[in-house]
């Protein structure tokens, strides 16, 4: 990995991600793999699918007492919303409709974004390009946490609060770390999203629309799903800044836990990623990885080793002219 240097308590490399040179070696070696990039068939068919169900479940739910709305949030429609949000994400990736067909992607993605009930989808794709590109890139990835954080949230007790926190902390994180102009397509993503609330209020009510934005905060904070969000790049094993997770939870958010994978290769829509790993088996399949998500969240809470801290942040060039 190179050489390495502790500065402050992050863990600071000074060698480009090493996603960049694997993809390399893969497709040297597997040139076939190109043959899986372009975009999903099915995908807009199951988020279609996974729309109108939520749809239909602020209906079912507008005359329940709040006490199983947010049940129902948690247990079910928080799920849904996770899950479409990891959608979001394949879709950024343009794999729903292909690289040729940009503005129907970030439509789409408007779309899959409706029983979220906040705007999310436009922003989203505006950072996560440099999520990929500069990976713990200092001041550009904003999926790092910030110093005040790593500092303050470093006892169980306050990163359980963390966890609770973090769609608190993934939607303010950018503004101050690596504050952007306003897209236009933001703007339709909030004008078309905040429409949508309104008619679903005046169709069925509050209590409809607090279930959606209910499940949207709660299944992104702490939640089995959102065993996700630590797994993916906390260093669990110093060396090592991106780990798989190849359990039965992928079935619900679209192979995210593929994420080496995925990250090799971002083109390659999730239901193709087990091929990669199949196919280029010995680049990965020594490689350390997760078996749960749940024990994920179990030991970044409990082991003091663990924390906002535990990510590898390097200096990127566009950091540097900047």
């Amino acid at each position: 990995m190179g050489n390495r240097v502790t500065r402050g308590d992050f863990e600071w490399v000074y060698t480009e991600q090493p996603h960049t040179q694997r993809r390399k070696e893969i497709l040297a070696k597997y040139p076939e793999i190109k043959t899986l990039m372009g975009p999903d068939p099915h995908l807009k068919w199951i988020v279609s699918g996974m729309v109108f169900t939520q749809l239909l479940a602020c209906y079912l739910v507008k005359d329940l007492s709040w006490k199983w709305i947010f049940f129902w949030a948690y247990a079910f429609g928080g799920c849904i919303n996770h899950s479409l949000t990891l959608a979001i994400h394949d879709i950024s990736h343009n794999v729903a409709f292909g690289n040729k067909q940009a503005r129907w992607n970030r439509w789409f993605a408007i779309f899959a974004n409706l029983p979220i009930g906040v705007p999310y989808s436009a922003s989203f794709k505006k950072y996560h390009i440099d999520h990929h590109r500069y990976l713990g890139g200092d001041s550009l990835d904003v999926d790092i946490p910030t110093d005040f954080e790593g500092w303050f949230f470093c006892t169980p007790l306050r990163k359980l609060l963390w966890l609770f926190l973090q769609p608190l902390f993934y939607s303010l994180r950018p503004l101050y770390v690596n504050p952007k102009a306003i897209t236009r397509m933001e703007i339709l993503n909030a004008l078309v999203q905040f429409s949508v609330d309104l008619i679903i209020y005046y169709l069925w009510g509050l209590k409809a629309v607090i279930y959606l934005i209910a499940g949207t905060i709660l299944c992104l904070g702490f939640h089995p799903i959102s065993g996700h969000f630590i797994a993916e790049h906390y260093m669990f094993l110093k060396g090592y800044e991106t780990y798989s997770y190849y359990g039965p939870l992928n079935w619900l958010t679209f192979n995210v836990g593929y994420h080496m994978e995925h990250h090799d290769f971002p083109s390659i829509p999730g239901c193709r990623l087990p091929m990669v790993k199949k196919i280029a088996a010995e680049y990965y399949d020594n490689l350390p990885h997760h078996q749960s998500w749940i024990r994920v969240l179990w030991d970044f809470v409990f082991d003091d080793t663990l924390g906002p801290y535990s990510r590898v942040k390097r200096l990127c060039k566009l950091a540097k002219e900047s």
